[in-house]
Parts: C-alpha cells; structure tokens; sequence
C-alpha cells in the first residue's frame, strides 16, 4: 500500500464513522420526537408542568405570607403569639420531610377520594413552597428598618394597618428576586409528580424512552426543554433585578 493510499484510507475510516454515527443520531431523534407526533406529547407534558408550578407557585405566595406574618407576630410585651409557634411547626414540619413524601401522602391519603391530580399535586407543592417562601418574605419585612413601623404607628395608623400599607410595600422590593429562585426552584421540584400518575414532561419522556428502547433522547430532549424554560426565567428575572436597581437609584 502506497503512502497516498494509506493516507486516504486513514481519512476514509474516521468520515465513515462520523456519516454513520450522525445517521443512527438522527434516527434515533426522529423515533423519539417525530413519529407517530410524539413532539406534541412533550409540549402536553410541559403544560402540566408549568400549570402545576403556577399554581403551586401562587398558592405558596398566599400561605407564606400569611405565616411569614404569623411567625412575626408578638405580643405587646413581645413574647411569641399561638400563631407564632403554629408557623414554627409548619415550616419546620415541612422543611423537614421530603417533598416526595408529602406529594404522596396528599395523594393516597389526604385527598385519596379526589380524582383531580393536578389539583392535589399544586396545593402539595403549594403548601411545601409555602414553607419556603415564608421564610423569604419575613427576612424581606425584616429588613424594612423598623423605623417604619414606629412612623406608621405615630401616624395613627393600627399595627396590622402599617403592616399591610407601609412595610410590606416596601419588603416587596426585597422579595421578589428570591420568589423568582424559588418559583424555578418550584419548576424543577415538579419532575416528581409522576409519583401521583401525572403526566408531566419527565413522566412523559420516561413513557417514550420505554415505548422506543432508547433512554437517551427523551430523557435528553426533556432535559433541554427544562433548561431552555429555566434559562428564559432566569433572563426575565435578571432584567427585573437591574430594573429595581435602577428604580432604587433614582
């Protein structure tokens, strides 16, 4: 064999593995994602998905400010209220115990006689996300410099009514960006609602995998849609921030 022909024949091997490599990839695609429409399974999946976090999402905002402000309330000597020691207990119980575990105890015993998944698994994440957030709008209030309690008071103003006009306008400023994390956050947490018979995108693309033998595609195809929806978040999020910063600097 000449030195050419060898050369050549180097070159050829290389490109032919690459050619056949890149056919069964893309063989491999087009089973996963676009025969029989399976394209369309993911963007179901990926509904449930964000509806159960918005949800969710929305009732953690509601719960956490109520027990944000139940873990803040004292009496007038300043010793801690019955509510005060309820939302210890709550957030404590909460964050104690994996999120898995209470999505299944909502399920099969909580609401076992409730045909609605996607209504059990939003006030599960709903209510673990509470705990979370509670814990962010209280810093939030705390960091309002207590000034603003004791101007709102010299004002006339009830406790509870300087709370709701004057402090936590201004801790929400101080919440938002971490509400944001917390929402992402909430997003990935969902992945486990097929614990329930949910059919969100991780469920969805462990379906496929076992209908095509192939783990790979779905399982990475489902991981790119999540980090393409995390990233447009985290866009939006950050430009939020540098509005805020700019709003505070005026």
């Amino acid at each position: 064999m000449t030195l050419i022909e060898l050369i050549t024949t180097g070159y050829a091997v290389p490109c032919s593995v690459l050619s056949d490599w890149i056919a069964k990839t893309a063989d491999r695609f087009n089973t996963a994602f676009i025969e029989q429409n399976r394209y369309i399974q993911y963007f179901k999946g990926l509904g449930v998905t964000l509806e159960v976090a918005l949800f969710a999402g929305i009732i953690g905002i509601v719960i956490g400010t109520i027990m944000a402000l139940f873990k803040l309330s004292t009496t007038e000597d300043g010793k801690p209220t019955i509510w005060n020691y309820i939302a210890s207990i709550y957030i404590d119980v909460i964050r104690g115990t994996p999120s898995v575990l209470q999505l299944m105890i909502m399920y099969f015993v909580i609401m076992a006689s409730v045909d609605n998944q996607i209504l059990v698994a939003s006030l599960s994440f709903g209510i673990n996300s509470g705990a979370y957030v509670a814990e962010i709008v209280r810093g939030g209030i705390l960091a309002v410099d207590k000034g603003q309690m004791e101007a709102g008071r010299s004002l006339g103003l009830s406790k509870a009514a300087t709370m709701w006009h004057i402090i936590l306008p201004q801790a929400t400023k101080n919440v938002i960006p971490p509400l944001g994390n917390e929402f992402i956050t909430l997003i990935k947490e969902t992945a486990i609602v097929g614990y329930v018979a949910l059919s969100d995108l991780t469920r969805i693309a462990n379906q496929i995998a076992s209908k095509t033998y192939d783990a790979f595609m779905p399982l990475i195809g489902a991981a790119v849609i999540y980090f393409v929806i995390i990233k447009i978040l985290t866009i939006l999020l950050g430009n939020l921030e540098r509005r805020m910063r700019r709003s505070d600097n005026r």
